[in-house]
Order: C-alpha cells, then structure tokens, then sequence
C-alpha cells in the first residue's frame, strides 16, 4: 500500500512538474514552430507512410513492390522481415532530430502512434501472436550518459503500451562505442557496427520485435538481429518509425 502511494504522489509531482515547464517553455510544433502542441494538426497530416513500393522482406523503399530488392538477393539479411513506418522527411525528421539531439523526450509518445498506426497493417497482424518481446535497439552506455535516455527506447516503450506487447530492455547491450553513422555509405555502416551488440541469454528460443528510429541501411538492425540469433533467438523482425525517402536506403550526408 505505501509503495503504491508513494508511486501516485511520484506521477502527480511528474506532471505539476511537467505543466509548470510548460508554461514556462511551451511545446513548439517541430513542423512549423507553432506554440501550443509538438506536433500540430496540420503538420501531422503531413507526415508521409512509406507505402506498398517496397521490398517485402527489408522494407525499403523501391520503384515498385518487389519480394526481394537487388540488395537482399546479394546479401543474407538476419532479420525475418523489416518495416519503417514512415518517410524521414518533414515534421517526422524533425521530430526525430530534437528527440535524438535536443533532449526533447516528450517526443517519444507524440511520434510512437505512427508506428502503432502501421503495426496495424499487413504483415504485423501475421506476426503479432509470435512475438515474445519488443527489443529496443540499445546504444552504448557513455552515450546515453551524454543524451540521458535511449531515443529507440522510448519510443518503444510507448509502443509497446499502446500494443500490449512486453518491453524487453535489457535483451540487447551495445559493447562497443561506435562512429557516427552520419555521411557513411553502405559498406562504411556495417562496419561500423559489426559485433558492436550482444544479446543476454533471455533470447533463446524468443521471437524478438526490434524498434529504431530510423532504418537508412538497415546495418544497425541486421548488426542487433545477428547478435539475437547468435544467443539462440528463434526470429527477429524489425520496425522503425522512418525510413530514407530515396529508393534503395543509401544514406544521404544529413541523414542520421
């Protein structure tokens, strides 16, 4: 009983907290930098689902639908499948721009929806019942020291509690503290995070569901499902909230 007020009293400072900041500091829209909400109406509509031209098994965009891009038929890819929800482009880079570098956590929750709003399209329903739990793709603890939380992680979490699947924080650990993957092409990606994760043995025999921020290569999510496997996990899909508005996932110099 006493832990349990203690946790309301702890919720109801949070949110005096958080609305006394937001008087003093109200949201800004990412979009337009209109007062009043994160992301506003308007600018929500602008946000743009990736679509049926894809390929069906890494999820990247293409010129039309296709089981297997030139890129999976030359490469084994880990992951079972992998989708984006929606194009990195707009208030959606945005977004994920401050919640990644400008400390905004309150992000997570305004931008998890899109990808709840996706999960609800083919091939999720399929898989849904077979997942164990949802991984969200760790970054290396110096870092998050630096930026005080895991971006993929809150997303995550808010995804997961609008699903109803159980967030697994701890199945994925990041060894290694890598390069920036900003202005790497494909091959330079990989690389960078070969071996960079490890997985507990929680996995084994698990059905794992990944979540990033944004999915440009896929060298980051191939990098986590490799080391799931590897710790006897039975299949590992992979969900981000965007991907590259180009076709073929090449990264861009700005692209994060």
């Amino acid at each position: 009983m006493a832990t349990s007020v203690v946790k309301q009293l702890a919720l109801h400072w949070e949110s005096v907290r958080t609305g006394a900041v937001d008087l003093v500091f109200p949201p800004r829209c990412v979009g337009c930098q209109r007062a009043g909400l994160w992301l506003c109406p308007p600018c929500a509509q602008k946000v743009e689902p990736v679509g049926e031209r894809i390929c069906l098994r890494c999820g990247q965009r293409q010129s039309a639908s296709t089981p297997l891009c030139l890129l999976c038929e030359e490469q084994e890819r880990p992951f079972s499948i992998a989708r984006a929800a929606t194009i990195h482009q707009g208030p959606i880079r945005e977004g994920l721009h401050q919640l990644k570098y400008g400390g905004i956590a309150e992000l997570a929750p305004v931008l998890a929806p899109y990808l709840v709003a996706a999960f609800l399209l083919d091939p999720w329903p399929l898989f849904y019942r077979q997942i164990d739990g949802v991984a969200p793709v760790p970054i290396h603890a110096e870092r998050r020291k630096q930026r005080g939380y895991n971006q993929a992680e809150l997303l995550a979490r808010a995804f997961c509690r609008q699903v109803q699947l159980p967030l697994q924080p701890g199945w994925l650990e990041r060894t290694r503290l890598t390069h920036s993957q900003v202005g790497l092409h494909r091959h330079e990606r990989q690389a960078n995070v070969a071996d960079a994760f490890c997985a507990t043995p929680a996995v084994r025999n698990r059905a794992i569901l990944l979540i990033d921020d944004v999915c440009t290569t896929g060298a980051t999510l191939q990098a986590c499902a490799a080391a799931a496997l590897a710790a006897g996990a039975k299949a590992v899909y992979a969900f981000t909230l965007a991907t590259p508005a180009q076709f073929g996932g090449e990264p861009i110099d700005d692209l994060y």
